[in-house]
């Protein structure tokens, strides 16, 4: 089982991965502050319908509903002794979803950042962020993933404790750090910066990139900075579904899948390997991601020209990765919680 992941990204051009969580799950019904994860035991069926959204539409894969699953996360709703059973049963319920596709699907365990900060700048230590990965990433394991996903990651050493965590587990692994700062993390890490933490790793990731972030033009901008490093390793791109307004009380992304059908094209063209949608992305969006996918001819990388002309304009100027910039002279020293969540 733990080859499936590998040997996808051996054998095809590209791997279309799934949408949003949050967006499909309050289209449910899912309360604002509500848990998703607690769904996976209390309404299956819904979380069901998520992943079938996804393999309908086209995916060679799909995120598991646990990017919430830390026992610290999880107290938040005081479920964290459940740790083990949400997170399993999440993952069945993707396994049941995959094995009955008339087709190869991938089921990858999404493990989301912590919500704390990591010492010195923080209270969470390098040791216990490991703990909570690691129960997180043995009960995903326990319930048949392919592969170990953490996403959303704004500081390194949350990504370094996760890529600890999924090393004790002995599960193939891949990452994702989210660009929303003027092309850095919250934290303050460069496209530039995350290419050569990735490389530290034994065993380094499978695949890394960028989701979330501001809009499609801005992942792509990132995903030219990773492509720019010159590894061969396979990129990720999940870009949000165009740019968040709030509308008649409710948050809406403005990008139509005619819009997300381009970026899935100029994400292949930059140099992704796999390519997604995040906040906003919905089964109409994924449906013409595939089309696009599967019709349209690979082109010459784009410029940012192009992008612009094709997505919209960057959300900043810079992408942090300009000479004289480093991540030590960026990085905020925050603390407390780090608040929302990824995948709306």
């Amino acid at each position: 089982m733990s080859g499936k992941f590998a040997e996808a990204l051996q054998n095809k051009d590209v791997l279309l991965a799934d949408g949003a969580t949050g967006t499909n799950l309050f289209n449910m019904g899912l309360q604002s502050g509500d848990a998703p994860e607690l769904w996976n035991t209390d309404e299956p069926q819904k979380i069901i319908k998520l992943y079938e959204g996804s393999v309908h539409s086209g995916s060679d894969l799909f995120l598991t509903n646990t990017f919430g699953g830390t026992a610290s996360r999880l107290k938040l709703h005081d479920a964290q002794n459940r740790v083990r059973e949400l997170n399993r049963v999440g993952a069945e319920l993707g396994r049941e979803v995959a094995d009955r596709s008339e087709r190869d699907v991938l089921v990858a365990g999404s493990v989301g950042p912590t919500g704390e900060i990591l010492q010195p700048v923080g209270e969470l230590s390098h040791e216990l962020a490991v703990e909570m990965f690691h129960e997180q990433a043995d009960a995903l394991k326990e319930g048949g993933v392919d592969v170990l996903w953490v996403e959303t990651i704004s500081a390194p050493e949350e990504f370094k404790a996760a890529a600890e965590a999924f090393k004790l587990v002995d599960m193939p692994w891949c990452g994702t750090m989210s660009f929303d700062t003027a092309g850095r993390t919250m934290m303050g890490v460069t496209s530039a910066d995350m290419a050569r933490l990735v490389e530290e790793f034994d065993p380094a990731p499978l695949a890394y990139g960028a989701n979330c972030g501001t809009g499609a033009s801005d992942i792509l901008r990132t995903i030219l900075g990773f492509v720019a490093q010159g590894s061969d390793r396979a990129i990720i791109s999940k870009g949000n579904a165009g740019i968040p307004k709030y509308v008649d009380g409710h948050i809406h992304y403005d990008g139509t899948p005619e819009l997300m059908a381009d970026y899935a094209v100029l994400a292949r063209d930059a140099g992704a390997k796999i390519i997604g949608g995040c906040c906003g992305t919905m089964p109409e969006h994924l449906v013409k991601m595939r089309e696009a996918l599967d019709t349209r001819p690979k082109g010459e990388r784009p410029s940012l020209e192009q992008i612009v002309a094709a997505l919209g304009p960057f959300s900043s100027e810079r992408d942090g990765t300009e000479a004289g910039h480093n991540c030590a002279d960026h990085a905020p020293e925050r603390k407390g919680r780090r608040g929302g969540r990824r995948r709306a």
